[in-house]
């Protein structure tokens, strides 16, 4: 195969531009009082502020990520900006399960978990249709990338709060 033919491997932008990005994000969630949320559409994913609780601080963390809806679940991918390393909500959500999203229609209780088996091959397969270039990004890094299911819970107990 010549060099021409060869799929080009994605580039992502520096971690300096990354952290900013996050930072801008939850400035923006802030500021916008939440209007920087949206639905996925048929062709795109949505985006909700995701509240966990820290692991080793025990306080609230809040990031915004992309996410895709499963019937009354919600899933997205732990992805880190497609860097090394697990993102720290996800170790955050892993170590303490129990959180909340916000949504464009409202806080929801979640509890958060990996999608395995047939189940995040499914998951993966509707994200690919989304976004063609799911493989490549997932290949630059060197362990496979989380499907995050986000199930609804009852209220019980604390839990995290915006």
């Amino acid at each position: 195969m010549s060099v021409d033919n060869r799929a080009k491997k994605p580039k992502l932008p520096p971690r300096w531009f990354i952290h900013v990005a996050w930072r801008v994000h939850r400035g923006l969630y802030r500021v916008l009082g939440g209007r920087v949320v949206w639905r996925p559409r048929a062709t795109r994913w949505g985006t909700l502020r995701l509240t966990t609780t820290g692991r080793r601080t025990g306080q609230e963390r809040s990031v915004i990520v992309a996410y895709l809806e499963d019937g009354p679940n919600l899933f997205t991918l732990a992805m880190n900006g497609w860097g090394e390393g697990e993102p720290a909500w996800w170790l955050n959500l892993r170590a303490h399960p129990d959180a909340t999203v916000d949504l464009v229609d409202g806080r929801r209780l979640v509890r958060g978990r990996a999608a395995t088996g047939d189940e995040r091959r499914r998951l993966w397969a509707r994200w690919r249709e989304i976004d063609t270039q799911l493989d490549a990004f997932a290949a630059l890094r060197s362990s496979e990338t989380a499907v995050v299911v986000l199930e609804p819970r009852a209220a019980s107990g604390p839990s995290p709060a915006a």
